[in-house]
Order: structure tokens, then sequence, then C-alpha cells
């Protein structure tokens, strides 16, 4: 690799800012025609912060983040990255971002040597000895021709351009699509690394292991409207418990029905009582005793289970 110089659906959500915003989105409208693309989506990005961009494919993920980089115009509202622009600083706000496509390609016939010295070199160069770490940190072979590589490999070339110059905030696009095991688990690291240097990342996903496991706050994207805004342990504050209690004898609904906190009642399976609730579930216990109850479960819902409750679908979707 050649040497280069070192250098370094319900009412809109607005989330409460961190006390250093890297990044802002407000009320940020993107359409294309008559097709929806993002409707008044607000939040930020604090510095040093990780934050997740959840929703499934053709929820606005991509169109969010191409309008932070400056790629779409908004239709209105605005986007910015330290304090510059997106749409009418584009330059400068690229400077700041280190970025990963949805879908990263390049040259076929370039080597990924090539291709990294390329692009650091539009950096204005990068530190040599961090590229290096990273291609063996990916388990890269950079002398290969973009060609001849595998979909995995094809993301860590995208993966060690974007982590190379050590921008003040990445922005990341399914960054884990096609890496296995090994190569997920080193970006967790490299992830963990970027948040300890002060640095911030916004990363997009539709894995809901890979988010809970790497960021500090959740925005929940639904039919190009954001839905909600929080910590990972804030949305799993939210979610619906579930108690199973089974009884010597026939368990009735009614036993149920009514406590503070409880969303239904089911009694389909013989001598068990099936009861959803959300917050305390004190009440419910109560009465699972009070009856006789032989034996009581609880089932706590993953992070999967609360984003799927997003996902409804809405009434009048996005123009």
């Amino acid at each position: 690799m050649a040497t280069t110089s070192s250098s370094s659906s319900a009412a809109p959500v607005t989330p409460a800012a961190s006390t250093t915003s890297l990044a802002q989105v407000e009320a940020l409208t993107k359409r294309y025609g008559s097709s929806r693309g993002i409707d008044d989506v607000t939040f930020s990005i604090g510095d040093g912060e990780v934050f997740g961009f959840l929703g499934p494919n053709g929820a606005g993920k991509t169109t969010t983040i191409r309008t932070l980089m400056g790629l779409l115009r908004p239709t209105s509202g605005r986007a910015s990255v330290g304090g510059l622009d997106s749409w009418t600083q584009a330059t400068e706000v690229k400077r700041l971002v280190g970025y990963l496509p949805g879908e990263f390609s390049f040259d076929p016939g370039l080597t990924g040597a090539q291709i990294l010295t390329y692009l650091a070199n539009l950096r204005g160069g990068v530190d040599q000895s961090y590229l290096i770490g990273l291609v063996e940190r990916l388990e890269l072979d950079p002398s290969k021709k973009f060609r001849e590589y595998s979909r995995g490999n094809k993301q860590k070339v995208g993966l060690a351009q974007a982590f190379m110059g050590k921008p003040r905030l990445l922005i990341l696009d399914e960054p884990t699509s096609g890496l296995d095991p090994l190569n997920q688990q080193e970006f967790y690291k490299l992830v963990a690394e970027t948040r300890a240097d002060g640095r911030s990342v916004f990363l997009s996903s539709h894995i809901l292991p890979e988010v809970e496991h790497t960021c500090d706050r959740v925005g929940i994207i639904r039919e190009g409207r954001l839905v909600k805004v929080g910590g990972v342990g804030e949305l799993k504050d939210l979610r619906q418990r579930v108690l199973e209690a089974q009884f010597s004898g026939p368990a009735e609904a009614a036993w149920f029905s009514g406590l503070p906190g409880v969303v239904s009642v089911t009694t389909d399976e013989p001598n068990t009582a099936r009861v959803t609730l959300t917050g305390d579930m004190a009440d419910a216990l109560r009465v699972a005793v009070e009856h006789g109850a032989l034996n009581v479960a609880t089932h706590e819902p993953s992070l999967e289970d609360i984003f799927l409750r997003f996902y409804e679908p809405v009434s009048e979707p996005v123009a």
C-alpha cells in the first residue's frame, strides 16, 4: 500500500438534544414526487455517542443518511454536521465524516490497496499505521482486485475506508452486511474505540442485536416517520411483559381483567392464564397467588419484540 502523509406516525418526535450535538436533523422531509421518502424527521447525535437508526428496508433510513451527507437536497427542514449545513456546505461536511453506503462498490480492476490509497489521498492523507492495523484486524487481503472480493470482503474495504481517517462522525449504512461473526465482533470493537475516542457513530441497521450491542440511543423509523427515540434501556422499559400462571383447575380471564397495566388475558391453554401487561406486574402476581397458582413464569420480550410493535401499519402514508 502506498504511503501518504498523516492528518487527522405518531406526532413528530423531538428528542432532547445531547449536551453537545455533533449532528442535527431538524424537521427533515424528502419527497420523491408522489412517492414517500421521509417526513418531519428530527433527532441529534452527540459527541462521543453511538446512535442507532432502526427500520426495515424501505423505512427511510438510507434517504435520511443521504440527506445528512448532502447527497440529497431536502424538500424541507435542515440537516447539519459540526454546525455546517449538509446541503449548502456539503464539501466541508464530508471532511468531518467517514461514510459507508449500503452498497459499497468501486472500480473492479483496482486492488483493495489501490482503492484505499486513492481514497486516503482524497482525504489529504491518513495515518498509515492505523490503516494497516484496520486491514489486519478485518483480515482483508489488499492485494486482490475488487472484482475478486466476496460480498464480505468488499464490505471490509468499505469499513476500512470509512474508519481510516478517524473522522468526527462515522455514518454507516448496514455496516455488518456480509461479515462473518468474527469480523462482526471486530467491528463492534472498532465502534467502541471510536466512542472512547470522543468521536461519534450513526449506525443504520435492521439487525436488532447489533444495535443493542453497540448503541447508546436508538431511533426507530417507520414508513418515513420517526416514531421513537430513546436509550436502548428506555425502549426495553416500554415493552409489554407476559405472565403465565398455571392452576389446578380452569383459569378465568376475569381474575386479571381490569388490573392496572393489563393489556390482554387469554386462557386458551388448559388451566393456564396468559396475561400481557405493561409496567409493574405486582397486582397480577398477587391475583395469581390468591387463586392458588401452582406455577408462575414471566417472559421478557426482546428488543425485536419492541421493534415489531412499532411496525403496525400507519393509517396515512407519507405523501
